[in-house]
């Protein structure tokens, strides 16, 4: 078993995001992670929260390894193996399987634009009746002035990589509506990052 790796910023949202989510989430279901990254939330939440599954997923096949050992290492048994899942794939998994709750966080504003629009039309389509959408990370708000802090973190975003940057929230809620989802509560979490809660009208 590889050693997990460690994000520092994962570490240090994991219980706030946590909060919320056992706020606005039923007593159990099924969860789609997407983008799992290092492994460290699926392994918190999993553990907060064992009347739930959990499908951790990433695009890259070399984060497997990580996600697996977290789990293995909180000796989780309500997380199913973790699975290669690029969210602009025509289809998803088996493309049949329904989830209560996708939760992705960070992804938005480290990859192009078109995976907005892909995250929304494949969560819509694995959605289980009620179910909902999580998406957290820094966005950009008509009516709310930007942090210097996302203010420059969007610079060095955009300098490494011209497609990535900050997302403004109204173009997500577009892209979102596009896929038959609306944004139902915006919770403001710490550093200038929201937690988005998204579902069917």
């Amino acid at each position: 078993m590889p050693s997990p790796n460690f994000s520092p910023a994962a570490d240090r949202n994991k219980q706030a995001i946590f909060d919320v989510l056992r706020k606005v989430l039923p007593g159990q279901g099924s969860a789609l992670e997407i983008a799992s990254g290092t492994g460290q939330h699926v392994a918190w939440f999993a553990a907060g929260l064992p009347q739930w599954s959990w499908q951790p997923t990433d695009a890259m096949p070399d984060a497997l390894g990580s996600i697996s050992a977290w789990v293995a290492e909180q000796g989780l048994a309500n997380v199913r193996p973790p699975r290669v899942l690029d969210v602009m794939a025509p289809e998803w998994l088996s493309g049949t399987e329904k989830f209560d709750l996708v939760y992705c966080a960070n992804m938005l504003h480290i990859s192009p634009w078109a995976t907005c629009a892909a995250l929304m039309q494949g969560s819509a389509r694995h959605l289980a009746a009620g179910g909902v959408l999580v998406t957290y990370g820094p966005y950009l708000e008509d009516d709310v002035p930007t942090s210097e802090g996302n203010l420059s973190f969007d610079q060095s975003l955009r300098a490494q990589d011209p497609a990535w940057g900050i997302r403004r929230r109204e173009e997500v809620e577009q892209e979102a509506a596009q896929a038959g989802l609306r944004l139902k509560t915006r919770h403001a979490m710490p550093a200038n990052n929201l937690l988005l809660v998204w579902g069917r009208p």
